[in-house]
């Protein structure tokens, strides 16, 4: 009988030890979704103790952070009393449950007077908020994986479509919820005498990215940071020769990052364009190869700065905006872009199926904008002209209107231009009745941060480039054949004095003019 006693607790012993030790093997290996349940609970209790937290975490957090579905149903009752500006305590969170049948499925009014309960002060709910958006993050992230990881194994899964939908879902992750904080005035007060200061050093007036036409930079300071810029031409009105010449300018003259995306033309097309330019040989003959050896030596030697230039150069048709963003960060991570060129617009696609095409316009305008102000660089963007331009009657300039689409183009622009050659219309004079051949015109229709202006340019149609106007400081055009109507006049400035070198007589200088002479120069 002993023995059998003995057994019976020798077996329980052996059994107590195998439960024991069946935990640890049972989760080992296990892997649970990045969650703080704990910290989740203590942000509910610290909203529900003192008031002041609320407006720091509410845009920090969503019900979707927390990973407990009770906590979730919680916090958007507080949202909502918050929304009423209504008070936020246990007594008000319990009765909205209630009033919305949630009450019971959170656990009761004991569970929400125990979450008051775990936290002893709010003084680090702020803290707390910010790793349950982390671990929200990552949980994101986890099931986004996991999607693309099921639909790549779909055969019938285009890549392409698949691609832009991961980065769209991505990117909703990252806007939802690492949004920038708002600037005290006393940083931006800060920022905004710095940027004064900036200027006053520099000579030319020049605060942004030069284009270094000239009358063009003195309106505009240069292309501003965090500016969207629209131009739109015609076709063959030379859109991309201009912010060709521009981007090539800013790269060589200024030693400035560019990052230039072509939509249109091939980027070998365009280095050809550069090279012509550059070299001043016909683009004709630099396709065709009719070269000398001279002029081939000539070439060589005047593209050596091209060749070394910051410019890079990327030819992906039909780009998508996620791309766009993604290539845009990449870019200013790597190599420091401080201005970015769309060619153009209207081939760009919004990575999504739905919408007509003013809507998908409207949708890529819009992200243009928000890239622009995310990298803090400005972002230029070429536009098609609609049709009734050339319906038009009389010299057919561009109007605000005439840009094709969508009026979301206009309303996100910070500056629109136009681009405008009378010549394209068979006409050889401007309005102002002097020569048109050769010459074209940036009409500036909109400029949020500064005036309204045309300014003439030179086009140089055989190199495909824009230059500036040979003129005077004060910007009238230079014409070394007109004559001087006030010269040998009093109103001139000058007095003509009759030579005397060759009389022995002792000079008789009128007595006015040395009465001006005696005068302290102001030189």
């Amino acid at each position: 009988m002993a023995d059998q006693i003995g057994k019976i607790i020798d077996n329980a012993g052996k059994t107590r030890k195998i439960g024991n030790k069946m935990p640890s093997n049972f989760i080992e290996g296990g892997k649970l979704p990045p969650q703080a349940v704990d910290l989740e609970a203590a942000v509910l209790g610290a909203l529900m103790l003192e008031k002041g937290p609320v407006n720091d975490i509410i845009d920090i957090l969503t019900p979707e952070s927390f990973y407990k579905e009770a906590h979730q149903k919680i916090y958007g009752v507080i949202r909502d009393l918050f929304g009423d500006s209504e008070p936020i305590d246990i007594l008000t969170v319990t009765q909205k449950l209630r009033s919305k049948g949630e009450l019971d499925e959170v656990g009761g009014p004991y569970f929400i007077s125990q979450l008051t309960n775990r936290v002893a002060s709010a003084a680090h709910a702020e803290a707390h908020a910010r790793i349950i958006s982390q671990k929200h993050i990552l949980r994101e992230l986890i099931r986004i994986s996991g999607t693309v990881i099921q639909k790549a194994y779909d055969e019938t899964t285009d890549v392409f479509d698949l691609l832009d939908e991961s980065e769209a879902e991505l990117f909703k992750v990252a806007e939802g919820n690492l949004r920038k904080n708002h600037d005290t005035m006393s940083q931006l007060m800060r920022m905004a005498v710095e940027g004064i200061e900036d200027a006053m050093s520099r000579e030319d007036g020049i605060s942004g990215v030069p284009s270094s036409f000239t009358a063009l930079d003195r309106v505009t300071s240069g292309w501003q940071k965090s500016d969207m810029v629209v131009l739109a031409a015609r076709p063959g009105m030379g859109k991309t020769a201009f912010v060709l010449s521009m981007a090539r300018n800013a790269a060589v003259d200024h030693n400035k990052a560019v990052a230039f995306f072509s939509l249109e033309m091939s980027s070998v097309q365009l280095v050809n364009r550069l090279i012509s330019g550059e070299a001043e040989i016909g683009a004709s003959d630099i396709r065709k190869g009719n070269l000398s050896k001279d002029e081939f030596s000539k070439l060589f030697e005047r593209t050596k700065k091209l060749a070394n230039a910051p410019l890079f150069i990327d030819d992906t048709p039909a780009l998508s905006v996620f791309e766009l963003r993604a290539k845009c960060r990449r870019l200013k991570q790597q190599h420091d872009i401080q201005m970015v060129v769309i060619d153009y617009l209207q081939l760009m696609s919004a990575g999504g199926s739905g919408g007509n095409r003013e809507q998908e316009i409207s949708t890529i305008s819009r992200s243009i904008k928000e890239i622009a102000k995310e990298l803090d660089i400005p972002i230029i963007a070429l536009s098609q002209l609609s049709r009734s331009v050339e319906t038009r009657g009389g010299d057919k300039r561009p109007m605000l209107s005439d840009l094709r689409e969508s009026g979301a183009i206009e309303q996100d622009a910070d500056l629109v231009c136009f681009i405008y050659r009378p010549e394209y219309y068979g006409l050889t004079e401007w309005a102002d009745n002097t020569p048109c051949n050769g010459q074209g015109e940036i009409i500036i229709a909109k400029h949020r941060n500064g005036s309204l202006e045309d300014v003439r340019l030179r086009f140089v149609g055989k190199f495909a480039k824009f230059e500036n106007l040979d003129t005077f400081d004060n910007g009238a055009e230079y014409n070394p054949m007109l004559p001087n109507p006030d010269f040998d006049t009093d109103g001139g400035g000058f007095r003509t004095v009759q030579s005397k070198m060759n009389d022995d007589a002792e000079d008789n200088f009128p007595s006015d003019f040395l009465e001006d002479d005696e005068e302290e120069s102001p030189f």
